[in-house]
């Protein structure tokens, strides 16, 4: 026998046998793939066929599902934004002298006149006192000058005296005059020096170290203040949006306000607020517009120069809101599977925003669609399933 019939024999044999297989006459084929392997090469078609084909007899795809909702949602503006100050003042001495007292803990909260330090006052004392005998002087001599001029007024009217000295002691009078307010002019502006020499705090907020200590001389002249104190509350936070956004900032603040919701990377609590100002020109350079909130920071959350992300609120409106684990994307855009009659049927849909750990959806979904929330990966479209409870703490 040569080698092509022999070729041709066993062909004919496994002909056979492929036949015999797939009529079913040594049992199903799977189970003869069991036990045979390369049975799956005349049987692998087939089965693969009548897997997903046959559709009832495919197994269930667990997956946990939510439902679409149409509701009111934000529309909202974000921004990244650093937290500023709406008032800070840097602590420093009118005049030059020795520090004798520092009456603050450093990083304390201080109220509005509190006494934060004091400075040698010995000198402007003395000099107050110097002062105040100085005037004690002149008005003496004033009191005795007008003394005189009312007894020569007296004699001029009898003829007893000469005109001229009644005039000379009303020029004298004047002149004490003049030197009592002169002294009080002098006296008035120790008392204000007197008072430099006792620093209280000019606005309420929290104070930064002591630069100085006690014992340190200062002067007016130095750059580097005693101290500086930023009021914490209330504070800006201020960010920039496009100048795209701008038309609906400035409709929210004419229909009323625009909210500003704070989040602090980290923090899991948000400071509320409104805007409070729209810079008055847009940045060429950048084509931003920069936005102030005004935030009232009651509890001090918020803290000066702090990073933040502000969402600016400029209207609501009626949307459809899936979670947004049930949005997937594919090289067709987003989509997702909506269940209709135990079947996930693939349906596009036209994302507007993500709205927290959800997703507002423009168009491709109704309310009250059932969309599938987890179990995307097991499934196709039309594919068969079974829903299941959420997981434990999801």
């Amino acid at each position: 026998m040569t080698k092509g019939k022999a070729f041709l024999g066993l062909g004919v044999v496994v002909a056979a046998a492929a036949g015999a297989m797939a009529a079913g006459l040594f049992g199903p084929p799977e189970e003869v793939a069991k036990w045979f392997p390369p049975a799956k090469w005349f049987v692998g078609d087939r089965a693969a066929a009548q897997g997903p084909a046959a559709g009832g007899g495919a197994r269930a795809v667990a997956v946990e599902v939510a439902t679409a909702t149409r509701k009111k949602t934000p529309v909202l503006i974000d921004a990244l934004g650093t937290v500023t100050l709406m008032h800070g003042v840097a602590v420093k001495t009118r005049i030059d002298n020795e520090i004798v007292g520092i009456h603050f803990t450093d990083g304390a909260n201080v109220k509005q006149g509190d006494l934060l330090v004091t400075l040698d006052s010995r000198t402007i004392e003395a000099q107050i006192a110097q002062a105040e005998g100085t005037l004690a002087k002149d008005q003496a001599q004033l009191a005795g000058a007008e003394r005189d001029l009312k007894r020569y007024s007296d004699l001029v009217t009898k003829g007893a005296t000469p005109q001229t000295n009644v005039d000379n002691a009303k020029t004298q009078s004047e002149t004490f005059g003049a030197a009592v307010k002169a002294d009080l002019a002098v006296l008035e502006n120790l008392k204000v020096q007197l008072s430099y020499c006792t620093i209280r705090a000019p606005i309420s907020g929290r104070i930064s170290q002591a630069a100085v200590k006690v014992g340190n001389f200062v002067r007016s002249a130095d750059l580097i203040p005693i101290a500086t104190i930023n009021q914490v509350a209330p504070v800006y936070v201020t960010f920039a949006v496009p100048q795209r956004s701008l038309p609906e900032i400035r409709l929210a603040l004419a229909e009323g306000m625009a909210p500003v919701d704070v989040i602090i990377p980290g923090e899991s609590r948000h400071a509320s607020g409104e805007v409070a100002m729209v810079e008055n020109t847009v940045d060429p350079t950048t084509g931003m517009v920069t936005v102030r909130a005004l935030m009232p920071n009651d509890d001090q959350l918020l803290w000066p120069g702090t990073l933040v992300n502000a969402q600016t609120t400029v209207r609501t409106e009626d949307a459809i809101v899936v979670p947004s684990s049930a949005v997937q994307v594919s090289q067709q855009g987003p989509f997702v599977f909506v269940i209709r009659e135990g079947l996930a049927i693939v349906t596009p849909v036209k994302v507007a925003r993500l709205l927290g750990v959800d997703t507002v959806i423009e168009s491709g979904l109704a309310d009250g669609d059932v969309v599938v929330t987890d179990g995307h990966l097991q499934l196709t479209n039309r594919a068969r399933v079974a829903i299941r409870e959420p997981k434990a703490g999801v």
